[in-house]
């Protein structure tokens, strides 16, 4: 892959990334005000483990299938809505009292990872997108794979770092939270888990013909 390209391609998923928080964003700011960046790294693990499947998925073509596939477009999508919704409500109902307990028994590395990567995976959007990526910056004369691995890894560091980002953002809203009252933590974690539920449910898809 030439230079040019490359640098073509990672100016192209740095744009793409600056933008206000999408779903995996708000989960990340969510998990680091309540939990802290250490253990949220596990949630950032399993969106970029998603990210992965979306990526192999979309190499192997079955961005098409999806594409054209309305009814299972929409199964996946709802899902990963009522999801978030379900965590969202779940922290805004909690009482101060419980928060501490409840956040030590949400706060583990398994059910972190596994928020981050079924958050990732109910956005079907994604392996169209990478299925549509991929193929402007690969030369068809050289050899595939290695351009598909330069191309995901790229991705998975650009994805990876702005997650960190908005995980050290969560940090600081953490610490001007508890300064003025612990309830607050969750009835914020909360809104921004219905807001991600919101932002997925808005997105619209038009299936190919």
């Amino acid at each position: 892959m030439p230079l040019e390209t490359y640098l073509i391609y990672l100016a192209a998923v740095a744009v793409f990334f600056a933008t206000p928080p999408d779903t995996s964003q708000l989960l990340i700011i969510s998990n680091s005000i309540r939990h802290g960046m250490r253990r949220s790294l596990a949630t950032i693990a399993g969106d970029l483990s998603a990210n992965c499947i979306q990526m192999t998925a979309a190499a192997f073509g079955l961005a098409a299938i999806i594409a054209t596939s309305a009814t299972a477009f929409v199964w996946i999508k709802w899902i990963g809505v009522a999801y978030l919704a379900w965590i969202g409500l779940r922290l805004i109902l909690s009482s101060e009292r419980a928060e501490g307990a409840e956040a030590a028994s949400s706060g583990r590395p398994g059910q972190l990872f596994r928020q981050g990567f079924f958050t990732s995976m109910a956005n079907p959007f994604a392996v169209v997108f990478f299925g549509a990526l991929f193929p402007q910056f690969i030369d068809p004369a050289a050899p595939i794979v290695p351009q598909l691995l330069i191309l995901g890894v790229t991705y998975l560091v650009v994805d990876g770092l702005t997650l960190l980002l908005w995980g050290w953002l969560g940090l600081r809203t953490a610490a001007v939270l508890r300064r003025y009252s612990r309830g607050l933590v969750n009835k914020v974690c909360g809104g921004l888990m219905i807001a991600a539920a919101g932002l997925l449910a808005s997105k619209d898809f038009q299936p190919q013909r």
